[in-house]
């Protein structure tokens, strides 16, 4: 494949083509497809028009894409609701909708996280006393983005499971 020193300008069939091509690839946001289209070069001119029209095809939805956001970054990556929240504010989406997805987080299974993270974590952790222990997890978690009132649940739960 030859690289080309002038990338051709982007027709708005072409533009709207490849957009909707690398929407239909994962979830994406507005912000996400905006950065993407200045990245080829589309014209501004074009990039409003496509994302509405994106919008109207549902290849862009910021509902359902927080909602896969929130669930995938809190499974695969162990993420708490604080830095998903962060993270998804990061990309322009509407507080409203960052609280839905939020809400779809499962409790138990969010609490029931933060207690394995931390069970995971002590087992490769240095400290000279529980104080210190305590503090090094709580600071995991936070980094994490869980909230305190879970991280505090979280470390009783682990004192009374020894």
């Amino acid at each position: 494949m030859k690289r080309r020193n002038s990338p051709k300008q982007l027709t708005y069939d072409e533009a709207l083509n490849k957009a909707a091509s690398y929407c239909s690839l994962a979830e994406k946001c507005v912000a996400d497809v905006t950065a993407k289209m200045e990245v080829w070069g589309v014209e501004k001119s074009f990039i409003e028009k496509i994302i509405n029209q994106l919008k109207a095809d549902k290849f862009i939805d910021e509902q359902r894409f927080a909602e896969y956001y929130a669930r995938d970054k809190f499974h695969f990556n162990k993420w708490g609701k604080v830095k998903i929240a962060i993270m998804l504010r990061s990309k322009n989406i509407d507080a409203e909708k960052i609280e839905n997805a939020l809400d779809s987080i499962n409790e138990h299974e969010y609490e029931q996280t933060v207690c394995e993270l931390l069970r995971e974590k002590t087992k490769n952790l240095n400290y000279k006393s529980d104080y210190e222990k305590q503090g090094k997890l709580f600071q995991f978690a936070l980094n994490r983005g869980f909230e305190k009132k879970t991280i505090e649940a979280a470390l009783k739960t682990l004192r009374y499971s020894r």
